[in-house]
């Protein structure tokens, strides 16, 4: 008795996205260019429209960074910034009695702003494009060996941060921040960096025992979208006419 035959299944190939790996390298490039290289007198208006800009594009790593704790790190760069970062120049304002410098006050306002865009692109691009595709590019522009370093400090991101949660936790428990909270908080680093040592340790010993040489490494192509190079082209030309306009 023949059986039937069944048809071949010819898998689909994986659309091409809008914006690809280069895509939101350019943005992140173009991010960082708005808010170092304009002066004082329009560097807060272009990074209000860049913050916004990347709000659009990476709406899910606007919502990691009004966060309560970034809160509190931005709203505590501003306040240093206005009160040691040149509070004798004039012209002053009086806020709650309180004579401070208006350069200071735009300085320190520039500064946050500049430090939630930097982090805003850099989130969005991380989570955004993949790690490989990084490195790869880096080893085909001549840097070899940096892509695998750039590679192990990002996978001891994660084992960073839950040993970091564990420790914490560990010391919170058996009441280590109570009655010496300063030598607390030193087991805790202590702890951190320690075990940062140990898993970057057993990386470099996992990469000698496969024979890995950064001369032999591998590099992978980045994805390219359909719309990269128009992105690309028409954030070029809005930041120049913006910044020298």
């Amino acid at each position: 008795m023949l059986k039937q035959a069944h048809p071949t299944v010819i898998p689909l190939s994986t659309p091409k996205p809008l914006i690809g790996s280069l895509g939101h390298m350019g943005i992140f490039l173009w991010a960082l260019g708005m808010v170092l290289i304009p002066s004082l007198s329009r560097g807060i208006l272009l990074a209000l429209f860049t913050l916004g800009t990347l709000a659009l594009i990476y709406p899910n790593a606007l919502q990691r960074l009004a966060r309560l704790r970034w809160l509190v790190i931005f709203g505590s760069l501003f306040l240093i910034n206005v009160f040691f970062g040149g509070s004798n120049q004039a012209p002053y304002w009086t806020v709650l009695g309180v004579s401070l410098s208006s350069t200071a006050i735009l300085n320190g306002l520039q500064m946050t702003l500049r430090a939630a865009v930097i982090l805003l692109a850099a989130d969005g691009l991380s989570s955004s494009v993949n790690i490989i595709e990084v490195a790869g590019l880096l080893e085909r522009s001549g840097l070899c060996g940096l892509g695998f370093s750039i590679g192990v400090a990002t996978n001891l991101l994660p084992d960073l941060r839950q040993s970091g949660m564990n420790a914490w936790h560990s010391l919170r428990m058996r009441g280590g921040f109570r009655a010496q909270w300063w030598r607390g908080f030193q087991l805790l680093v202590i702890t951190v960096f320690s075990n940062a040592l140990r898993h970057a340790e057993q990386i470099v010993l996992a990469a000698e025992v496969r024979a890995f040489h950064p001369e032999l490494s591998r590099s992978s192509l980045l994805r390219i979208g359909a719309l990269d190079w128009w992105l690309i082209g028409g954030l070029s030309i809005l930041g120049i006419f913006l910044i020298f306009g």
